[in-house]
């Protein structure tokens, strides 16, 4: 196995690569709009988890567009799939670096890390307006309330660390 094959070690693959190289091991679920199997890399032997979907854009042509991501996966997860111990679904146990391909003929690195991370911070900024919300509208600026506020603000950004 050369290690310098491995896709891990590319930002951009070509889709000709990906389709000469990845070959189905193990269908999981099809249906008339997805896919999910169990995938090997020829070359260097490593598992991914493929997904792929179809896509209609009725506000464009309406043409069908396939979209294809690839997982990278470790042996005790191939197995845990393909013995149904496992889940695989997109987006829920997608936490980590996959590819996915694009309009431009290459797959690239997708990290959903950011997104999650974006939505916690999120979240974390609506709870801290809500408590200066409710704070404002309480009216009251006694030392004792101003306290608090300044506790339960303490508390939301211990939980964010």
């Amino acid at each position: 196995m050369e290690q310098e094959a491995s896709f891990l070690h590319h930002q951009k693959i070509s889709a000709e690569t990906m389709a000469a190289r990845i070959v189905p091991v193990k269908e999981l679920l099809q249906t008339e709009l997805d896919l999910y199997e169990v995938s090997k890399d020829s070359e260097t032997g490593e598992h991914y988890l493929h997904y792929a979907y179809m896509h209609r854009d009725f506000t464009n042509t309406g043409e069908p567009e396939s979209f294809h991501y690839l997982l990278p996966i470790d042996s005790d997860d191939v197995l845990g799939m393909i013995f149904g111990e496992q889940g695989y679904a997109y987006p829920e146990f997608w936490r980590k670096a996959f590819l996915r391909n694009g309009p431009e003929g290459f797959y690239i690195w997708f990290d959903p890390t950011h997104e999650a991370e974006q939505s916690e911070d999120e979240a974390i900024a609506a709870d801290l307006l809500n408590k200066l919300r409710a704070f404002k509208e309480n009216g009251s600026a006694d030392p004792d309330a101003v306290r608090k506020l300044l506790e339960e603000l303490d508390e939301t950004r211990k939980k964010e660390d």
